[in-house]
């Protein structure tokens, strides 16, 4: 049999065991689920590190110890948020209007993984969906697969050891596109969780079912002037979440954008913060190591050392060197590198004035990011509400831009699955979370004589 034909046989397989143990999982006591999910998440803690390692053995992508980090972050902060929220039996109920709300589960999840954060995204989706109450069958990317595999193994063992049915969480081992494409359309699959590029968000929402998918992030963060007293806070912060886990998560910045009369200070904070500012040759040289072609991300080249692309690149860096960055003055294709770029490389420019600022932060976002997030260092409350005019599911302010937008640095909801909206054919523009993977039924008595409707709309009316 070759490997579509098994990875299809996978697929159809995972999907109705996933079903049968969904139907024995219904009714469960919501604090027996709780408990599970306490559980599968305990498991996790002392394996973060572990699997991190395993990560990047298989992906060749970003570094284990910002994967352990992202782990931690999915078994601990995503865990708390979930241990206080209501998915399942009465979420609410208003005696005044006499509408009461339960939560119910949606049924068999298939959920999409991606090679850049492989086990972390797994982490995240396996505990929400099963505080929903529902079941969920993982694929990964074929790069990802056995660290996948591992990540499941002991979320299941745990969560089987206080009672889950077998089943109830899976991951496939045998995964293509024709596999996944399989486990999408099942019978049994309920909906979809898809984070990935561009394809594959397309193809889950072809696929016929209801579907939450993330779209790509090109995200800007402008640095106005009012923040020239605090710039080395502010380089550190940008430094700091570019570099995270070699630039893998699209919500990190991708352009930073800075009023002219503080550029020169905010360059210098940037290198004494482990920044290298490229020439212009070695920019277009960096440019074609990242890109294969206009839209093509070379795989390969993901997630890599600045050292490494440096070295691809052809040119030399200081040790400590820890984002590449390139001076641009245009966006769009024609320069690769204002694009989103899954690597630890910034695009910079300088902006003329504050409505510079905020329409060249406008730009960026619009090319290959619209909807995603924007990022704002800025202490006067009218240039952030200009700012966030733009159109994105989050602006961030005086943060960095990843543990802003995952809701660590921030009280948005902890999450590894960033909404963009309609703005780029997302259905949500929300930070997803396990509310988002149930059905809420409404319980409505009558509040209001039904036979008024006559006297109020009827002929005589």
């Amino acid at each position: 049999m070759d490997a579509d034909l098994q990875s299809i046989a996978a697929a159809r397989r995972c999907a109705d065991n996933a079903f049968a143990a969904y139907q024995q999982f219904l009714n469960t006591d919501p604090a027996k689920v709780d408990a599970i999910v306490d559980a599968m998440a305990r498991a996790i803690e002392p394996e973060a590190r572990a699997l991190g390692e395993l990560a990047v053995e298989e992906t060749g992508y970003g570094n284990a110890p910002d994967k352990r980090v992202k782990n931690l972050f999915n078994a601990l902060s995503v865990a708390d948020y979930l241990r206080d929220i209501k998915t399942l039996g009465m979420l609410w109920s208003d005696d005044a209007t006499k509408v009461a709300a339960f939560g119910e589960p949606m049924g068999v999840v298939a959920a999409l993984i991606p090679v850049t954060n492989p086990t972390s995204t797994i982490i995240f989706k396996v505990l929400s969906a099963v505080k929903a109450g529902n079941a969920i069958v993982c694929a990964p990317h074929p790069r990802g697969v056995k660290c996948g595999v591992e990540t499941i193994r002991i979320m299941a063992h745990a969560a089987e050891q206080l009672g889950a049915p077998a089943g109830l969480i899976q991951c496939l081992d045998q995964v293509t596109i024709q596999g996944t494409d399989a486990l999408m359309r099942h019978r049994r699959t309920s909906v979809v969780m898809a984070t990935g590029g561009p394809a594959m968000v397309k193809a889950a929402y072809s696929s016929g079912k209801p579907t939450l998918a993330v779209g790509a992030g090109n995200v800007p963060c402008y640095v106005h002037s009012s923040m020239a007293s605090e710039l080395a806070e502010v380089a550190e912060q940008i430094v700091t979440s570019k570099s995270f886990d070699y630039g893998t998560a699209c919500v990190s910045e991708q352009a930073v954008i800075v009023n002219r009369d503080i550029a020169r200070e905010l360059r210098h904070e940037l290198k004494l913060h482990g920044a290298y500012f490229c020439t212009t040759a070695e920019s277009d040289r960096l440019a074609k190591v990242i890109f294969k072609g206009k839209q093509q991300m070379n795989p390969e080249h993901v997630g890599q050392s600045p050292h490494r692309l440096a070295s691809l690149a052809d040119f030399s860096i200081p040790p400590s060197t820890r984002i590449l960055v390139s001076e641009e003055s245009e966006i769009g294709w024609q320069r690769p590198l204002s694009a989103e770029k899954l690597n630890p490389v910034l695009a910079f420019y300088e902006a003329r004035d504050t409505e510079h600022g905020v329409a060249l932060s406008n730009d960026i976002a619009k090319f290959e990011g619209w909807g995603h997030s924007a990022v704002l260092h800025s202490k006067d409350p009218k240039v952030v509400a200009d700012f966030s005019r733009i159109p994105t599911g989050r602006v961030l302010v005086n943060t960095p831009a990843i543990l802003g937008g995952m809701g660590y640095s921030t009280d948005l909801e902890p999450s590894f699955m960033l909404g963009t909206g309609t703005w780029s054919g997302s259905i949500t523009s929300d930070n997803v979370t396990a509310l988002h993977l149930i059905n809420i039924k409404r319980v409505a008595y009558e509040c209001r004589p039904w036979r008024d409707i006559y006297e109020e709309y009827g002929d005589n009316a």
